[in-house]
């Protein structure tokens, strides 16, 4: 298993699979062929499916720039591809081709490029591969996961984590300070100020408790849609649920700095074995693998802060991404705004409410952690095509029949 530095990416939204994957990817390639003087891109898949409202061609020629660059988006069946997000580039020297290759953005910004071999070998952190290993190694050396986290990554994994949370606590303040349209035609409004304005402390507390974890959920998600830096967790179309349950529950409690971000280790132990035995690519699994792996984070999160087991976090974690098997990726016209902000605040509201659920009942459970991550990866790569980030099916073929536009 690799490090939580892997599961936490700073970058620029709305996608980490369709923005920051080929933007890295694209960097690679211009770095290896500096002698051409056009370049042809073809995206495949999700990609081509997605790509215009996720901004992946801008990202693409942008990345590339000054360099002319050609975007195709290819109609080539995705049943013929290795991953759903696969991109060519083509290099041109006086309209000849000098080099090609072939990339996979895999989810949460990383790549893996054909022919080559990938050095995952080298890049392993953990010893472990599964909670249940890591939960006997710790339970028989007498560690919490901090202590886990700390022996494998080093002391300086929290200083990278006190840069994360600083960035996530930017992009919720910032959100809450921003209004307007968010880009890419759907007339969509920012709502995080909004809700946070009308916050009435004397009313009930569960709507208060709604209202602010919600407003910071929609104010990263917001800042995402609208390319605003973020921190991917584990990707930019989950990005709002982590930051939102900690910042509400640091505010809350009183807790330091110290405290969130040794809580963010934990939560990105539950991200990387998502992404080690599973998937974090709404376009290989449909949305359970984002935002029911960001659920399982943020819950695995306040299960630490709230001083539980490592059973009873593991609990809390497995409960939060077990109630979201099969959810859909179905965003409209592909870009990262209906359902996904919203989307965002109830998994940040369901991730407190999986934390409090493991409180009294942990000891009554039948399902692992690593069982439910499983059950995911099978459940995403049976779903129809449609359902994995194509914009083919739910939500947004429905509203592209009512609408008459085009789905992506």
């Amino acid at each position: 298993m690799k490090s939580i530095r892997d599961i936490y990416k700073i970058g620029k939204g709305p996608s980490s699979s369709h923005t920051m994957g080929p933007v890295k990817a694209a960097a690679i390639f211009r770095s290896e062929t500096p002698e051409a003087d056009a370049y042809r891109v073809f995206l495949y898949g999700s990609l081509a499916k997605t790509g215009k409202g996720h901004g992946t061609d801008r990202a693409v020629t942008d990345t590339l720039a000054p360099v002319p660059t050609e975007v195709v988006f290819s109609q080539e069946a995705q049943e013929n591809l290795p991953h759903p997000n696969t991109l060519d580039f083509v290099a041109l020297r006086e309209g000849e081709e000098i080099a090609r290759q072939r990339f996979y953005s895999i989810g949460g910004g990383d790549l893996t490029v054909e022919g080559r071999p990938q050095p995952q070998k080298a890049e392993e952190t953990y010893p472990e591969n599964s909670f249940a290993e890591i939960k006997e190694f710790c339970n028989f050396r007498y560690v919490s996961l901090v202590d886990y986290v700390e022996m494998n990554e080093g002391r300086e994994i929290w200083d990278y984590l006190a840069e994360v949370w600083e960035t996530m606590q930017k992009s919720i303040r910032e959100g809450l300070a921003a209004s307007g349209e968010l880009p890419g035609g759907l007339r969509i409004n920012r709502k995080a100020k909004s809700i946070y304005d009308h916050i009435l402390v004397n009313k009930h507390p569960e709507i208060v408790e709604c209202q602010m974890v919600c407003s910071y959920a929609y104010a990263v998600s917001e800042q995402n849609a609208d390319n605003g830096t973020v921190v991917t967790a584990p990707t930019c179309g989950a990005c709002g649920v982590l930051p939102a349950v900690l910042y509400y529950i640091k505010n809350k409690r009183g807790l330091s700095d110290e405290d969130v971000i040794h809580a963010l280790g934990v939560a990105g132990l539950f991200g990387e074995l998502a992404k080690c035995n599973a998937s974090v690519s709404g376009a290989e699994c449909g949305c359970q693998a984002e935002i029911g792996v960001a659920c399982a984070m943020a819950a695995a999160a306040l299960g630490y802060l709230f001083g539980y087991s490592i059973k009873m976090i593991e609990y809390a974690a497995e409960v939060a991404l077990e109630h979201h098997l099969g959810l859909t990726c179905d965003p409209i016209c592909g870009l990262v705004q209906i359902p996904c902000i919203e989307r965002n605040a109830v998994a940040a509201m369901r991730a407190i409410n999986s934390a409090n659920l493991a409180y009294f009942l942990s000891d009554t459970r039948r399902i692992s952690y690593d069982m439910v991550l499983r059950t995911m990866y099978e459940t995403g790569i049976h779903l129809n095509r449609g359902y994995r980030e194509t914009s083919e099916g739910g939500l947004a073929r429905i509203y592209s029949r009512r609408s008459g536009e085009p789905a992506s």
